[in-house]
């Protein structure tokens, strides 16, 4: 995965080399053995010729030259590359300049310039000086790791055998061929300085930064080779020869200015102690013979010979020291070997040992390792150099005691030389030795530094008392020996024996060395006791015989002494010149003196805590109060801060910290209460102003600054003071705010580092007690005190008061900020200055204030504006916007924000720089001004670009356990800086939801001065943070397993994928980042490659990683798709979907070793391959449902109720959005409740207590993990379904083949079900699966219904379309058994499962066949005909339906009843549905026996008001409206079985529907035009009341039809629905307009008046009184006539005016309009017909008793819309109305029977058809123009398919109806016909009863009669009879039922033809 110029042979591949031994040694990858015996074998080259170049050439030099006029040929690129000519000049100068091949030159500056954005700010020539010495660096490092990985006598690393024996062998390969002197010459000649002026000279060299790496870089590497040899040497001997050598080179070593060794020199010394140490043979380790044997000490008589000789020679070194030392440290080895068998051969030497050491001490050996080993500062940090010292001295002490005996002898000598030269005044001995002295400050200086925690110095304390402690034996392995090892006793012996009649001279050293040895817990226990026992008994005389004067009895005693002494002259602070009198007291060597065992004494206390309390209680020496005495009196400033550092230590016990601040207070040192009429002030400000100021040196304030540290941290005394002063610590505050941190900056300092010494202590204290304030209510209300009879205000807590100054402009604030800015300032010099460390430590205090002040001002304003206080304050985020005095410029947060510039030198500086910025970037208005000021001034906006990249892109950051472990700093920073990277990252999270500019987009590389999108992400001189920081980080250093990354630092992964989804989400920045991603990084695939993300420890983080990604998938999933980028789409779902396993795809056609095997074994096994999961499956496996909840808490004490309120209370909700709990403030809240417990028992109770407060923070901490847990799963299958519902819809259809689609869906429905319907599933994702398992199935059935419709999905015979059958009832099942599973809650999540129900149900919907009219099969042909696939899966559907019994019709009906809306809705839906399937009538004796059906039956009342509402003109809410309809439509499905209808007029169904109002609501249709909704989905209110209507007549309908058997019934219960409602429905049936929604209404009114509306349907009523029969009469006449006038307005032209009126009025969607309208109105015409049958057949079977409709005119009326108002009610119509339609009819019937015939022709030659005809025919189904034209073939013939059927059965139902019209007509025609021509009589109009019936009777004469047949024998012509007969010839025989057409056609003939009789 390397892009070709990392390939730079001088650094990319010894990177990767470094990368894979620095994984398999330190980091114990997995599989690294493997990579790494690769690297090794691939660079043993490198390692053997070290850091040799590759060599120029002339050819290079050639090839290099012409690559810009020819080009070059680089390396995993197709074709060659012109370069540059500037890039070639570069290219030779880099190649002079290293003195390199001109090839390598040209690779590092092509790596250079790859590399640019990760060194924001340098040119590509700077970049490749780095990656030049950062390539050395890598191999140097790679060869000290190997040779810390050999198996030695010193350390193991405990690594596998396997990896160990391949060091091993490989570096004793290198060994072999000269490496020790090849190192030797390279660490002299590399030289920085040289370097230095070479890159100089060629301008090599950039800014401040770049010097510093390039320098730091090569004392790295220069220190590496060092180590490497240092590291050999612990573990290996060296040859003679090496040895040698490395002797001969530390002969020429010179050590620097301030007398000691530098750390490489430093190294080389100890590799050659190493070399010469023996003492591993003493241990007693398992592999000591091996050890021994390979030892030339013992082996090899020349090896001893040599060394020997070389260092006895007389030759001076450079450093005499140095030589000393080698020459002790070969004496030493010599004394060991000659206690050894072996050493008898080696006699001659051995014996020298004596004379060796004498020399060594001669030259000062002691006082050499002191200054030139303990004096360099990487002594300290390497564990072995300080073993290998203490072994050293120890060995020196032990095996040499006559040495020392000589040396104690020697100093007691001097000593009295001394004491005599004092006593006579003459000057010194010039002979005096000090060599005791410097053992003694020696063993001093090295035991006080324990940067380790090794305690080495325990082996110089030998347990008295008999500890079986292990820890305690001062043996190197710790084993519990019984009695002390020998040396031990030796060494025990010395510190005693040191301590007896110590020679004045001798006194200080010998504190310094105990002071040394009392370092640690234990050896301060230690020494306590010797200073305990040594001062046995007490008498006067201090130099007394009897007590040592090292004892505590001595020294406190003399304390007390001197004051005594001083208090005598305790000065008159009133006196005028208050200056310390000349001093009696105290001289020089005193002070010293007393200075040593206040040392001694601090660091015992520090230590052990027993001491502490044992000391502070003693009766006699009351060492805190002599301390505190002896501070009031005029002694040095030195020695008064040694007095507080040493109180500090006694502060440490908050049992003494309490009483200290007392005394504190007491004795005044600090003047917190003025004396009356005293005029100056004393005291400690006093030393300060007066004296140390003069003295321009500050150790009292620093010592006072200390102690007030120490206090704090133990305990805050809040009432300090009561009673002379207000009480509290408010002076204090003053004293360190006002008189030592605001003037530190303009005071003096002899010392410069001392004013950084001043404010880091004085910070420190401010940082303490901002830290520990919490504001409360209480702070913020003005409080008295009573003070000597007075009410004065009290004093705010101290935190209080520093907030206060923070939020304001305050010279406090101020303060800090110029701090801030100085610190920065002298950072960016990177020089060394003295101080810096402190200058560090105070900038660090600084940014923690205002880090705290921003994190705790919102609580204090807030608190602030309740307490209505008169405090002003302002918010410190808009404080750092002001100008700063310095610089004139608004640049506080620019400053703070340049400390990440440096967070390689300061971690912890850069980590409080970014949370500061991060809180500040919650602002808008803020972040907008920032952009502004970052961007002002190139340089800082370069460094501070410079800054965030490489905060983002730390090596080293390392994300490390909750609590972490201060033992080992290198894993501190590492902590650090990943938690810098987590706030780099939420800042920009925060900043993208913002708008533009903000800091995200800026730091980015976004543009922010112009349109964001319009940015250009690749181009290269853009440096984007974006490129390096956020992607590199889940940098694809590509393993196996993924993304590094995800593994190391899991939650700064998932935070690096949420920026990412963030900017490809935000639709600015969209764009940009999209192409970004996907051509210069191929970021998805390869991430989306490694899917799922399993980390055992952090499920959560996966989880999140996984989302943010999947969520970022499905995004470019619509984007490639959406701009037709095939060839990504489909990359990315085969990748997500295969099932097959595919090759990996290896970058830009290279393949290494592995893919080659790889692909040939794949060859051979190819048919065996077997399936591999779907990626998406293995995702969903990934998300555990499954959640542990806590169990509920166990309380013995605490109230549960009363604790789980606590607990809500103190919920919040965090940046992700969870709810968790604030486990501090609980924390907080239960203490405060067991510490508020009074009285003894309380008290005993108290660890109970707090034991169970644990519990309940454990259970309280498990509680917010589960619930980020849920979030995280919740989050991750939302992101899960997103993707795969974008996978599915918005992808290209024939990306993924239908067949393939539905074994998809099957897999991931399948799974789904599986896994939520495990028993330990979580509620809370159940939601999500539903949604999910909606859409996929809705998938699922479009997929499998458009295949059928392509292809005859029928005739396969394993079922019914390429998903079997069985995976579908697997479906099936585990859809209902996901239903019953949710029981009763949960009802929206069934709405989910109720939709995906139907979708389910429709697959075994059979589609719409054309009606062909074609000869019918015989009944028996259809009754043995198999079973089509539809109707078998129907079959089985419903079987595995009804095997869930009552359980699930429970449920389906409970959920139709009530509930919300959308799932009743869909209930009802689902009932219908399986009604409609159900042949057995199961769930319909259901519904009717369990009541649901009558709840629902009488809902429909409580429905009126609601639907009511929905008439008004305004637009509400429709949900009634759904509901309704949906209702209806269930009802009218229960209708369609008689046993339904039935129960439904039991259930008084009409009833119901009587009592509605709604129906008599008709809204006006033209008022409302104007409120029309736009959108077109908001129903007009007519058509709304349609809505209402239509359903209700349709029901009634299907009622009149169902119920034959109880036929009157049902009518009549209808008959009275219309009569109450008359009034609308005559003003229905009278409309004016017909528009397609009133011939519907007409079409169902006619029909069911037609059925109901008859004179019988009166006598089934019953005893009604006459009265209201006569009413009903009146009411069904009026229908009668109105439905008669309907005739004539639709028999004749008028239907052709409307179907045109139609086409104008909206003219797109006409041919299916038009179609309707067409089969409405031969609806209404055909219902009128049967109407008037009815009547006729009901009034009378023979037809001289029989009514008449029609008046006996023959004449067809001429323009029917013109007679209309006239004629409108008042006449019968004429007789020759139905001539007109019958003729109308029989035309109609030929045109269509026509259209069919050529319908069906197309239908079947459906492949032959011309395009035109097709895109004509997808017409109407398509809406939009030049919808047709996007739609593919494949679409368009299923169209035009779909189209040509709806086309048939249009016109087969036409054609139905057409022939049922003619057959009335004609059957209407005869009656009246023969009624007029046979039995008609004048009569007299007096004496009829039944109106209608003598309305023509008697008005008729002869002539009239006579006119009238021959009108109507006109009319029924010959044509007409004909063209009757032919209708029935077509129509009858095809539809096998025999029409009496012919008969009637027969006897209307008869009747004109007859004369009249």
């Amino acid at each position: 995965n390397l892009t070709p110029s990392m390939r730079a042979s001088l650094w990319g591949p010894l990177k990767e080399l470094w990368e894979t031994v620095d994984g398999a040694v330190l980091r114990r990858q997995p599989e690294s053995v493997h990579l790494l015996d690769l690297q090794l074998k691939k660079h043993k080259p490198h390692f053997l010729s070290l850091y040799k170049n590759p060599p120029k050439s002339a050819e290079q030099r050639e090839k290099v030259r012409k690559a810009s006029t020819e080009g070059i040929a680089i390396q995993g690129q197709q074709g060659s590359r012109l370069l540059p000519e500037q890039l070639l000049s570069e290219a030779f100068i880099l190649s002079d300049l290293f003195d390199i091949g001109e090839l390598a030159a040209l690779e590092l500056l092509l790596a250079g310039e790859q590399q640019q954005p990760h060194f924001p700010g340098l040119t590509r020539g700077l970049v490749a000086v780095l990656l030049y010495w950062d390539g050395k660096l890598c191999l140097a490092n790679s060869l000290r790791t190997l040779i810390q990985s050999r198996h030695g006598k010193t350390f193991t690393l405990d690594l596998s055998g396997e990896l160990v024996a391949l060091t091993t062998h490989f570096t004793d390969e290198l060994m072999n061929q000269g490496l020790t002197k090849r190192l030797l010459t390279l660490v002299s000649e590399i030289n920085v300085t040289r370097e230095f002026e070479r890159l100089q000279k060629e301008r090599g060299l950039g800014n401040e930064k770049h010097r510093k790496e390039v320098s730091d870089l090569i004392k790295e590497s220069r220190q590496a080779l060092a180590d490497s040899l240092f590291s050999w040497t612990c573990q290996s001997p060296l040859s003679k020869d090496d040895t040698l050598a490395l002797i001969g080179h530390l002969e020429t070593v010179t050590a620097q200015a301030d007398g000691s060794l530098d750390s490489v020199n430093l190294a080389l010394v100890m590799a050659l102690l190493y070399c010469l140490d023996v003492s591993f043979v003493e241990q007693g380790t398992e592999d000591r013979e091996d050890l021994i044997q390979a030892l030339p000490m013992l082996t090899e008589r020349q090896y001893v010979s040599a060394v020997h000789s070389r260092l006895m020679d007389g030759q001076p070194w450079k450093l005499p020291g140095l030589q000393a030392v080698c020459r002790l440290a070969w004496a030493l080895s010599l004394r060991v070997l000659s206690q050894l068998p072996q050493g008898c051969a080696l006699v001659e030497f051995t014996e020298a040992d004596e004379a060796l050491a004498d020399q060594a001490l001669l030259g000062d050996v002691f006082l050499f390792m002191k200054e030139g080993i303990l004096g360099c500062e990487s002594f300290a940090q390497e564990e072995f150099y300080i073993r290998r010292l203490h072994s050293l001295i120890t060995d020196f002490l032990a095996l040499m005691p006559m040495k020392v005996k000589q040396l104690r002898n020697r100093a007691d000598e001097d000593a009295r030389l001394v004491h005599m030269s004092l006593q006579m005044d003459s000057e010194l001995p010039s002979s005096l030795r000090k060599d005791l002295d410097h053992l003694m400050i020696l063993i001093g200086e090295f035991y006080s530094k324990d940067s380790f925690g090794l305690e080495l110095g325990l082996e110089f304390w030998c347990p008295t008392e008999s500890l079986q402690h292990t820890s305690l034996q001062g043996s190197y392995l710790g084993m519990a020996l019984q009695r002390p090892p020998h040396k031990q006793v030796v060494l025990s012996k010395f510190v005693r024996q040191m301590g007896d009649l110590l020679p004045a001279t001798l006194y200080i050293p010998y504190l310094r060395m105990l002071k040394g040895l009392a370092n640690g817990p234990q050896c301060a226990h230690y020494s306590f006791s010797l200073l305990k026992t040594n001062g046995a008994t007490h008498s006067d005389n201090i130099q007394g015989v009897s007590g040592s004067p090292v004892s505590w009895e001595h020294f406190f005693h003399s304390l007390m002494l001197y004051h005594e002494n001083l208090r005598r002259d305790f000065p008159n602070p009133d006196a005028a010149h208050y200056r310390h009198p000349p001093l009696r007291g105290i001289t020089q060597r005193e002070l010293d003196g007393l200075t040593s065992f206040l040392q001694l004494l601090t660091t015992i206390i520090t230590w052990s805590e027993n001491a502490r309390l044992a000391l502070c209680e003693h009766p006699q020496w009351t060492p805190v109060v002599v301390m505190l005495g002896l501070l009031q009196c005029s002694i040095p400033p030195i020695l008064k801060a040694e007095l507080l550092h040493c109180l500090a230590a006694f502060g440490k016990s908050p049992e003494i910290a309490a009483s200290l601040w007392q005394s504190l207070e007491y004795t005044q040192i600090l003047q917190t209460v003025r004396a009356p009429g005293q005029r100056q002030a004393a005291g400690i400000e006093v030393e300060l102003s007066e004296i140390e100021s003069s003295c321009e040196e500050y150790p009292l304030t620093r010592g006072f600054c200390h102690l007030i540290s120490t206090l704090v941290e133990s305990s805050l005394p809040v009432n300090l003071g009561a009673g002379l002063r207000v009480p509290g610590f408010q002076p204090y505050l003053n004293f360190l705010r006002d008189s030592v941190f605001l003037p530190f900056p303009t005071r003096a300092y002899r010392r410069p580092a001392e004013k950084w010494e001043v404010a880091d202590a004085v910070l420190e204290v401010f940082h303490k007690l901002l830290r520990d304030y919490e504001p409360q209510p209480s702070d913020f209300v003005q409080e008295m005190v009573e003070l000597q009879g007075e009410q004065v205000t009290a004093h705010k807590p101290p935190g209080h008061s520093i907030m206060f100054h923070l939020l304001n402009d305050s010279p406090m604030l101020a303060l800090c900020l110029s701090l801030l800015e100085e610190g920065v300032r002298q950072l960016d010099t990177y020089a060394p200055f003295p101080g810096k460390k402190l200058l560090e430590s105070a900038v660090l205090h600084c940014l923690c204030l205002l880090d705290l002040a921003l994190q705790k001002e919102v609580v204090f304003m807030d608190l602030l504006r309740e307490s209505q206080a008169s405090m002003l304050v302002s918010p410190l985020e808009q404080l750092l916007q002001g100008v700063s005095p310095q610089t004139r410029r608004a640049d506080h947060i620019v400053n703070i924000a340049r400390y990440l510039y440096h967070s390689s030198s300061n971690p912890e500086a850069a980590f409080q720089s970014a949370k500061i910025l991060r809180r500040i970037a919650n602002y808008p208005n803020i972040q907008t001004r920032l952009v502004g000021d970052f961007t002002h001034d190139q340089s800082v906006s370069d460094k501070l670009m410079a800054g965030f990249v490489e905060c983002l892109d730390s090596e080293e950051a390392e994300e490390g356990t909750e609590n972490g472990d201060d033992s080992q700093p290198q894993k501190n920073v590492a902590r650090i800086r990943h938690e810098t990277q987590i706030h780099m990252l939420n800042l920009l999270i925060t900043s993208l939801e913002l708008k533009t500019p903000n800091l995200a987009l800026y730091l980015l590389g976004y543009e922010v001065k112009k349109p964001v999108s319009s940015t250009n992400l690749q181009d290269p001189g853009q440096t984007t943070a974006l490129a390096v920081g956020v992607l590199g980080c889940p940098r694809s250093t590509e393993k196996r397993s993924g993304p590094v990354l995800t593994q190391q630092a899991p939650h700064l992964a998932e935070l690096c994928y949420q920026v990412i989804y963030q900017l490809c989400a935000c639709p600015d920045t969209s764009g940009p980042t999209m192409r970004y991603l996907r051509t210069s990084q191929d970021f998805l695939f390869s991430h989306l490659q490694h899917l799922p993300f399993i980390l055992p420890s952090n499920q959560i983080a996966a989880l999140s990683q996984m989302s943010w990604l999947m969520k970022t998938a499905a995004i470019e999933l619509r984007v490639t798709s959406l701009n037709r980028q095939r060839s990504h789409t489909q990359r990315l779902v085969s990748l997500l979907l295969d099932d097959q396993p595919h090759t990996q795809h290896t970058a830009d056609g290279e393949s290494g070793m592995e893919e080659e095997t790889r692909s040939v074994s794949g060859f051979l096994h190819f048919d065996t391959v077997s399936k591999v999961r779907r990626k998406l499956l293995s995702v969903l496996d990934a998300i555990d449902f499954s959640q542990d909840m806590p169990e509920l808490l166990q309380l013995d004490f605490f109230e549960r109720a009363q604790i789980e309120q606590v607990i809500s209370n103190c919920e919040h909700v965090n940046e992700q959005g969870h709810t968790v709990c604030n486990v501090k403030l609980l924390h907080r809240v239960l203490v405060a409740e067991v510490n508020a417990l009074q009285g003894m028992a309380a008290i005993g109770q108290r660890p109970l207590l707090m034991e169970e407060v644990n519990s309940i923070l454990q259970q309280v901490v498990e509680r917010n993990r589960v619930r980020r847990s849920l979030s995280a799963k919740r989050h991750a299958l939302r992101s899960w379904r997103s993707l795969v519902e974008t996978l599915l819809t918005t992808c290209p259809a024939d990306l993924i083949p239908a067949d393939d689609r539905q074994l998809i869906i099957r897999d991931l429905l399948l799974d789904l079900h599986d896994k939520v319907l495990s028993e330990d599933a979580a509620g809370e994702l159940m939601p999500i699966v539903a949604g999910a398992v909606f859409t996929l199935t809705a998938h699922l059935s479009q997929s499998v219904l458009s295949e059928q419709q392509q292809g005859a999905g029928l005739e396969v015979s394993s079922g019914f379309a390429s998903i079997a059958n069985s995976a579908l009832h697997l479906i099936l099942r585990k859809l209902l058994d996901f239903i019953l599973c949710t029981g009763g809650g949960y009802q929206r999540l069934r709405a989910h499962l109720y939709g995906s129900l139907l979708y389910y149900l429709q697959i075994a919907q059979k589609p719409e066949e054309p009606d062909t009219l074609q000869t019918g099969k015989a009944m028996w042909e259809r009754l043995t005909a198999p079973e089509d696939g539809f109707s078998k899966l129907q079959r089985e559907n419903l079987a595995i339906i009804e095997s869930y019994g009552r359980a699930l019709m429970e449920v389906v009906c409970r959920d139709a009843c009530d509930g919300h809306e959308i799932s009743r809705m869909l209930a009802l839906a689902v009932l219908d549905r399986i009604l409609s399937i159900d042949r057995q009538n199961q769930w319909l004796v259901y519904l009717c026996n369990s009541g649901y059906l009558r709840s629902l039956v009488e809902s429909l009342r409580q429905d009126d008001a609601a639907l009511q509402s929905l008439l008004t003109p305004q637009p509400p809410l429709l949900k009634p409206l759904y509901i309704y309809e949906s209702k209806m439509a269930l009802l009218t499905r229960v209708a369609k079985t008689g046993q339904g209808a039935v129960e439904l007029l039991r259930c008084g169904l009409v009833a119901q529907l009587i009592e509605c109002q709604v129906f008599d609501m008709v809204p006006d249709s033209d008022a409302h035009r104007v409120m029309r909704d736009p959108s077109g989905f908001i129903p007009s209110p007519m058509d709304r009341y349609r809505q209402i209507l239509l359903p209700t007549l349709r029901l009634f309908q299907v009622i009149l039809t169902s119920t034959t058997m109880n036929h009157q019934q049902g009518a009549a219960q209808v008959l009275q629905w219309l009569i109450v409602h008359a009034d609308t429905i005559q003003s229905l049936l009278r409309c004016q307009e017909l528009s397609m929604g009133a011939l519907q209404e007409l079409s169902l009114l006619t029909g069911i008046i037609s059925k109901t509306a008859l004179p019988g349907a009166l006598e089934t009523g019953g005893e009604v009184n006459s009265a209201a029969i006569m009413e009903f009469q009146g009411h069904i006449n009026r229908f009668q006539r109105l439905c008669l006038s309907l005739l004539g307005r639709l028999a004749g032209s008028e239907q052709e005016r409307l179907l045109k009126q139609a086409e104008v009025a909206a003219p797109g969607d006409s041919a299916e309009r038009r179609e309707e309208m067409e089969v409405a109105m031969q609806q209404v015409r055909a219902n009128i017909m049967e109407y008037c049958q009815t009547l006729l057949l009901q009034s009378s079977a023979q037809a001289q008793f029989s009514i008449c409709l029609f008046s006996p005119s023959g004449s067809e009326p001429a323009d029917l819309s013109s007679t209309l108002p006239s004629m409108a009610y008042s006449r019968a119509p004429s007789l020759g109305l139905v001539l007109y339609l019958l003729k109308n009819s029989a035309a109609d019937f030929f045109r269509f029977h026509q259209s069919h015939r050529q319908s069906l022709g197309k239908l079947q030659s459906l492949d032959q058809l011309p395009p035109e005809e097709l895109k004509e025919l997808c017409q109407g189904l398509v809406s939009g123009p030049g919808g047709v034209e996007k739609i593919s073939s494949v679409q368009r013939s299923l169209l035009a398919k779909r189209r040509l059927v709806q086309l048939i059965n249009n016109r087969a139902k036409l054609l139905a109806l057409c022939s049922y019209v003619i057959e009335t007509c004609l059957f209407v025609l005869w009656r009246h016909l023969e009624y007029y021509l046979l039995h008609c009589t004048p009569t007299d109009p007096k004496d009829s009863l039944m109106p209608g019936a003598s309305l023509y009777r008697s008005r008729l004469t002869d002539g009239e009669i006579c006119t009238f047949k021959s009108d109507m024998a006109a009319g029924f012509g010959e044509a007409l009879q004909r063209k009757l007969l032919e209708v029935e010839g077509l129509y009858s025989q095809v539809r096998s039922r025999y029409t009496f057409i012919q008969a009637l056609v027969r006897r209307i003939r008869g009747l004109l033809r007859q004369p009249k009789s």
